[in-house]
């Protein structure tokens, strides 16, 4: 496929539009592949570059897009408020390029939350059976940056964003939606608009592909219902039972039904490092696509039984003057919360806060306010906000507020209870305060280690 983007890049006229890791990725492929190619880098930050083939423009110059015949659009860019008429048929990226233009297997996966955990366990899980595989995408490495390494008989496992798939035109062969739920509305025009380009990653399947989606999401459930393409369904529930085509619990066993013949996957009382209904959720996902790729099951349950997870997803910190530390930094909205609270059982202090993205948080300070976590620790902007409603309805919980995680630590160190658990889970994005949501988890843990 490498000959093949050649061929597509080498007499056109090309912006890359963003020069953070996937610009900087398509950037050295390009450079590479065609030394005298001249390209145009466009950044709303000041890009230090030493080619007498790049033009850089510094800002915001969408107008101009026009006029170049390929516009290799970086994830986070938002066209939230650009009129993008003029150039829409000419954005791509490299997961529409890769999607194009490789011939093997692509198992990919998106949803608001889990996706970076379903990802990097069945990276391991297919791995582990001396499977070709490469992990790629949104989890931190460009697709153009694996491409030496691939075959026809590379499994390809891809974690998507939205912001990824929302000019996509072709759609992997093993497609998964975890859940979906209000956020990013920074960068959307709505929640709809959101919601719709997660789900570009069923849109483009053909009949022998297959679309795994979480049928109890009641929005990935009816916009899966108004009107999925002709790819095979199979979906995932707690809930629905003896359906075919679905995975489902029933006598404390995954079951997976087909053709009205039920195959126990996995024994959910199983010992597992993965905590939480939420992460057997995203282990019914794994276990659906190991079926898919006729994996051998019992090997698939020992790599995901022992499977740590990642970073910043429900993390134990560790045990300080009795009292337990969990850094659940990645959880950004109200629903990854509650999860991480009904998980632990024993939040007695939760700390949250963080960039105000419009989401509706009503349901969240009713739950908040009504809960039996004792302290809630209050950062800027969205944590400020929350706080003062709980307070404004007299909520069981004591409001604490903080401007700086030291402050946020030296106050749950206070406050909390011994033999109970301090929990940061934010509800809200980084940005603004930290770098993003890995600089706050560490930030959190080096205060907690070191206060």
């Amino acid at each position: 496929m490498i000959q093949e983007l050649i061929n597509y890049f080498e007499n056109k006229n090309i912006a890359i539009l963003g020069f953070g890791i996937e610009g900087k990725s398509t950037y050295k492929f390009i450079r590479s592949h065609l030394p005298n190619k001249k390209i145009t880098i466009i950044d709303k930050q000041q890009i230090e570059l030493e080619d007498p083939n790049v033009e850089i423009i510094q800002g915001d110059k969408y107008e101009e897009l026009h006029a170049y015949d390929i516009i290799m659009k970086s994830p986070g860019i938002s066209f939230k408020f650009i009129d993008i008429t003029s150039f829409e048929s000419k954005i791509t990226s490299q997961l529409q390029l890769f999607l194009t233009y490789f011939k093997g297997k692509t198992i990919a996966v998106t949803g608001t939350k889990g996706k970076s955990t379903v990802s990097s366990l069945m990276y391991k899980v297919i791995e582990e059976q001396n499977k070709n595989t490469v992990l790629v995408g949104n989890i931190g490495t460009p697709i153009f940056d694996c491409l030496e390494t691939l075959n026809e008989d590379t499994n390809v496992v891809l974690e998507t964003s939205s912001h990824q798939l929302e000019f996509v035109t072709k759609s992997p062969n093993i497609s998964m939606i975890l859940n979906i739920f209000e956020e990013h509305l920074d960068h959307y025009k709505s929640y709809e608009a959101y919601a719709y380009a997660k789900y570009r990653i069923f849109k483009f399947q053909n009949e022998s592909d297959y679309a795994i989606y979480n049928t109890d999401n009641d929005v990935v459930r009816n916009m899966v219902e108004k009107g999925i393409p002709t790819s095979k369904k199979i979906s995932v529930s707690f809930k629905n039972q003896d359906q075919n085509n679905s995975v489902y619990i029933k006598d404390d066993h995954v079951i997976y039904k087909e053709n009205d013949v039920e195959t126990k996957l996995y024994d959910i009382n199983s010992e597992r490092s993965l905590p939480g209904d939420h992460n057997l959720c995203n282990i019914m996902f794994c276990l659906m696509v190991c079926k898919l790729l006729n994996l051998d099951i019992p090997k698939a349950v020992q790599a995901i039984n022992t499977f740590e997870g990642l970073p910043h997803r429900m993390e134990f910190v560790g045990e300080f003057d009795g009292v337990k530390y969990y850094n659940d930094s990645i959880a950004t909205i109200p629903e990854a919360v509650i999860n991480g609270v009904n998980t632990l059982k024993d939040v007695n202090t939760l700390i949250i806060g963080g960039m105000d993205r419009k989401v509706d948080y009503s349901k969240f300070i009713e739950y908040l306010a009504n809960s039996e976590i004792e302290n809630i620790i209050c950062m800027p902007i969205v944590g400020t906000n929350i706080g003062n409603s709980i307070q404004n309805i007299n909520g069981k919980p004591t409001i604490h507020h903080a401007e700086t995680m030291e402050e946020v630590v030296q106050i749950a160190k206070k406050v909390t209870k011994k033999g109970t658990t301090c929990l940061l889970s934010p509800a809200a994005a980084s940005y603004g305060f930290f770098s993003n949501f890995q600089e706050r988890g560490d930030e959190f843990k080096k205060w907690v280690k070191s206060s």
